[in-house]
């Protein structure tokens, strides 16, 4: 019997990949709350947030692998290329979205950052060397019209005052993750328990860009709430799942699912008054979603 790779099993999944597929959607479910959780930070500088958000991250992961002593710990013992696409892919990403979401409307940063399950597909497929078939090209057209309606619904007198900066840090956010996504494919014998001593490197870089760019705001009560929440959810067991999920999960699957996300995100948004209930917000969302739909769909 010939055996598979790790890119054939992108492609024909097997019941292992299955259930780690499965698993990806823990992180998608915890994924859908991070919009909200960073909109309830308000006035906390990105790159605080995020050497805050990734140090409760970082504890809780010490915390779970120091139950098993120092042989917890033995799976951080990996080649430098493991550590530098990690941390890489997480600190960048992290830190345009965070911007994004301060910087744009939360509502339309995040549909533009969640082009990132669509490019998974797309980049999927040209990892495994497969031509693109029609309905992926679609697929992708109809994400960067999604896209592009986003921009192109701000009235023209308003150019001066639209967020560029934010839009271009929630693309940024999209070709990131995708790219990791579909990188971390490659180190799929390396243990997801790397990824809390990654949020710790992450965490510790978001303090020295604090630290020189940005002044100390002391979080009260609540944003200290939401960062927890942030630590301990999206930024924090999220990775785990997700980091699993890639390495042995079903890429262009996990990019469909994970679709669900600015779907949810969108409506939490919405639900706690932290967005308007535009019905134009809907036009990008379902060209986006439609997409992702269409470019995952199997052929008969």
């Amino acid at each position: 019997m010939t055996e598979m790779t790790p890119t054939s099993k992108a492609f024909y999944p097997t019941r292992t990949t299955a259930s780690a597929t499965a698993i990806g959607v823990i992180a998608v479910v915890l994924w859908s709350c991070l919009a909200l959780l960073t909109t309830l930070t308000d006035g906390i500088p990105p790159f605080e947030l995020l050497a805050l958000s990734f140090g409760v991250a970082f504890l809780a992961s010490l915390l779970v692998l120091g139950r098993q002593g120092t042989a917890g710990f033995t799976s951080w013992r990996q080649p430098l290329p493991v550590w530098i696409v990690g941390f890489v892919g997480i600190f960048a990403y992290h830190a345009l979205y965070f911007f994004a979401l301060k910087a744009a409307p939360a509502a339309e940063a995040s549909l533009i950052a969640y082009l990132w399950p669509l490019l998974i597909v797309l980049l999927a497929a040209l990892l495994a060397g497969n031509r693109l078939r029609w309905r992926q090209v679609l697929g992708a057209l109809l994400g960067l019209a999604g896209t592009a309606f986003i921009l192109l619904q701000r009235e023209h007198n308003a150019v001066a005052a639209m967020p560029v900066a934010g839009y271009l840090a929630a693309l940024g956010c999209a070709l990131v993750w995708s790219s990791y996504s579909v990188v971390n494919r490659r180190f799929s014998e390396v243990p997801s328990s790397i990824i809390g001593a990654i949020c710790g490197l992450v965490a510790l870089a978001g303090l020295v860009c604090h630290l020189a760019f940005e002044t100390t705001v002391r979080p009260d009560f609540s944003q200290w709430a939401a960062i927890v929440g942030l630590g301990l959810g999206p930024v924090g067991l999220a990775f785990f799942a997700w980091d699993h999920a890639t390495k042995h999960g079903s890429l262009p699957t996990l990019g469909a699912l994970s679709y669900l996300a600015p779907l949810i995100s969108t409506l939490l948004l919405i639900a706690v008054g932290r967005s308007h209930a535009s019905p134009m917000l809907i036009v990008p969302a379902l060209l986006i979603i439609a997409g992702a739909v269409i470019a995952t769909a199997r052929s008969r």
